[in-house]
């Protein structure tokens, strides 16, 4: 069977717009507000900015024999066990009958750091999947079919973010694949 994919080019480059004017429009009302936080994290603490992203995802999701699904969006139902930590939260779980089919989570990455929030963000994604794949050997969601797990992530096309990694190592040497390659070619090698 053959996967629709419901338009998504288009749509993503929707999400992509929503994205910015989401951020800004949230900037905007913290200064309207006099309460506006430093740098860039006014643009981020309203938690809307990924919103487009997850509507594409939803419409994958009922396009493709899951219209009766659960979709849970409140952060009152996000949360699953883990093996590691007693639970995480999650941006967006589908459930079927009592099955777990889908996990998914959105991050964002905007400049000016991208070294150190590109590592944060990888050691997240890592230890996430790594957590989440435990649990269920574990059978933390009971037995059942292994459900998709999903980690999108929205990363500024800046200068920084397309510059060379620093690839110093005093002991042993850093692999080939991050030798003068950018976060964003690094991140697609990691996919």
């Amino acid at each position: 069977m053959a996967l629709d994919l419901v338009d998504y080019e288009n749509k993503a480059r929707q999400a992509v717009m929503a994205f910015w004017g989401n951020r800004e429009a949230a900037r905007l009302r913290q200064i309207e507000t006099g309460r506006a936080d430093q740098g860039e994290r006014a643009g981020v603490t309203d938690g809307k900015n990924m919103d487009g992203f997850i509507d594409l995802i939803l419409d994958i999701v009922r396009a493709n024999g899951l219209a009766h699904a659960d979709i849970h969006l409140k952060k009152g139902v996000l949360t699953l066990p883990g093996y590691f930590r007693p639970t995480k939260l999650w941006d967006l779980l589908v459930t079927y009958k009592g099955e777990l089919i889908a996990a998914v989570e959105l991050k964002s990455q905007v400049g000016p750091s991208f070294g150190n929030n590109f590592n944060n963000r990888t050691e997240e994604a890592i230890g996430t999947a790594h957590d989440l794949w435990t649990a269920y050997r574990e059978e933390a969601f009971g037995k059942q079919p292994r459900p998709f797990v999903g980690w999108l992530m929205m990363v500024e096309d800046a200068e920084k973010s397309r510059s060379a990694v620093r690839d110093a190592s005093p002991h042993f040497p850093v692999f080939p694949e991050f030798q003068g390659a950018s976060y964003l070619k690094r991140y697609d090698i990691l996919c």
